[in-house]
């Protein structure tokens, strides 16, 4: 082979090496979007002692920004089923109280996440991290509980008497409440273009009536009988110990605690795609 020749080969395959470096270089990891599939629990009035026996399903997707390899800003909407019973609890007051609630909630939240390693999607040694994230959210949720197989919506029964004359200080609550979640999670890229991540995050809440309990029972007179004389609905669930024994619901004695908000958490699996650009490499 002539020196021209070998030279001329030589120069091809400097400049191909050097273009497909650039372009490699040029490919830039912008964020993220995906799906999260896992479980959520209450915690509250009726499940004082943080018991995560009764879990239920919840469903989230999101959008990550990423800034740099540590950083990212994460926008999230979820949907989660919460719940729980007096008769699961070992307290013997809260097994004779007997109340019981379900709620959907709907949520969306801005969460920084900050990793512990340097992230790249594709590149050995740079495709794992654990992380932190915190956050600000909103969430909407309507408690409700069924009293002879028919579901009743909680908040327009008043059952510790809000909106009624007998208690005018007693305001109806919001079924829209703040959040604040703060958890970890691990982050692992399956190949450039997907990735997988574990998460649990606790949800500190603005609200104590994720669960329709808070302060004290009413007494009956919020809750006159229907026109036949029988019981209404709202009387029957804002004291259920009288399915337990002789009601202990008397007005002014406890029926939950007001100085604690309550809680939720989720832990949930997902996957996500990646987003990346292609900035032209400098001549240079």
């Amino acid at each position: 082979m002539s020196k021209l020749r070998l030279l001329t080969l030589l120069t091809f395959c400097t400049c191909l090496f050097s273009t497909t470096y650039a372009q490699k270089e040029a490919v830039t990891y912008d964020g993220e979007f995906g799906l999260t599939l896992g479980m959520a629990h209450y915690f509250g009035d009726l499940n004082t002692r943080a018991s995560f026996n009764r879990p239920k399903p919840a469903l989230g997707a999101f959008f990550r920004k990423q800034f740099g390899n540590y950083v990212a800003l994460r926008a999230a909407v979820h949907y989660a089923r919460v719940g729980y019973s007096d008769i699961y609890s070992k307290n013997e007051f809260q097994k004779r109280r007997n109340l019981s609630f379900n709620s959907d909630i709907w949520e969306f939240g801005l969460m920084g996440d900050f990793n512990f390693f340097k992230f790249v999607p594709g590149e050995p040694g740079y495709q794992f991290t654990p992380y932190v994230t915190l956050g600000l959210g909103v969430f909407s949720y309507d408690p409700y509980a069924y009293l002879n197989s028919t579901k009743y919506f909680l908040r327009p029964l008043g059952t510790e008497g809000q909106g009624s004359t007998t208690y005018p200080d007693r305001k109806p609550y919001n079924t829209l409440a703040m959040c604040f979640p703060i958890g970890m999670g691990i982050k692992y890229n399956i190949n450039r273009n997907l990735n997988f991540s574990l998460e649990v995050t606790y949800r500190y809440t603005s609200t104590d009536y994720l669960d329709d309990v808070s302060s004290t029972y009413a007494g009956p007179a919020p809750f006159p009988p229907l026109p036949n004389g029988q019981p209404s609905a709202a009387y029957l669930l804002q004291d259920r110990s009288y399915e337990t024994g002789i009601p202990i619901g008397t007005e002014g004695t406890q029926r939950g605690f007001s100085g604690q908000k309550d809680s939720y958490i989720i832990f949930e699996a997902g996957i996500a795609f990646t987003l990346t650009s292609y900035h032209c490499p400098s001549a240079k």
